[in-house]
C-alpha cells in the first residue's frame, strides 16, 4: 500500500477541521474546533488500481508564518492550501504560508481550496479572489465543507499529482 502525507494548511478558522471532517467521516459540525497543535487523521481510497493510504496532517492555524513548526511539514508529499472567501486577509496569510512550505519541503503538489463557499449572504465575490490565486498558475478549487462542494475532488486531484509523480 502506498502512504502519502497531506497537510492542511491556511489561517486560523478558514476550515481545515472541517474539511478534513467531511473528507474522512462526511460529517459538517457548526461548531467551532480549535486545532492545538496538529491532528492526524487518515483515509485509504483506491486510486488507480492500487490501494493509497492518505495520512491528513491538520496543522493549527496561523496568522503568522513563522509559528508553523518545520517538523510538521517534513515528509509531507503535498499540502493543500486553505483560504475563506469570507475573510479577504487570509489569502495573504495563505500565500506567506505557501512560500515558507516550499522552502521547507520544496515544490510537490499543492491545491489552493477558497473555502465556505457556501455562504450566499456574504457581500464580497469570491471570484476575484479566485482570480488573483489563479494568476499563480494554479488549480484553484472552490469548496464547502458544510454542503460537500468540492471537497473530495480536492483531495482525490492532490493524491492523484502525488501518485503520477512516482510513475
Amino acid at each position: 500500500m502506498i502512504k502519502k502525507k497531506i497537510c492542511m494548511l491556511g489561517s486560523f478558522a478558514v476550515g481545515k477541521t472541517s474539511l478534513v471532517q467531511r473528507y474522512v467521516e462526511n460529517i459538517f459540525s457548526e461548531k467551532y474546533q480549535t486545532t492545538i497543535g496538529v491532528k492526524i487523521s487518515k483515509k485509504t481510497i483506491a486510486l488507480d488500481g492500487q490501494d493509497v493510504e492518505l495520512i491528513l496532517w491538520d496543522l493549527a492555524g496561523k496568522d503568522g508564518v513563522s509559528e508553523i513548526r518545520d517538523s510538521y511539514l517534513r515528509g509531507t508529499s503535498g499540502y493543500l492550501l486553505v483560504v475563506d472567501r469570507t475573510r479577504i486577509h487570509t489569502l495573504d496569510v495563505a500565500l506567506g504560508i505557501h512560500k515558507m512550505a516550499q522552502e521547507i519541503v520544496g515544490r510537490v503538489p499543492f491545491n489552493i481550496l477558497v473555502n465556505k463557499w457556501d455562504i450566499e449572504d456574504f457581500s464580497d465575490d469570491g471570484e476575484s479572489m479566485v482570480s488573483k490565486l489563479q494568476e499563480y498558475g494554479q488549480e484553484v478549487i472552490r469548496t464547502s465543507a458544510k454542503t460537500g462542494m468540492g471537497v473530495n475532488q480536492a483531495f482525490e486531484m492532490l493524491a492523484k499529482n502525488m501518485i503520477s509523480l512516482e510513475s
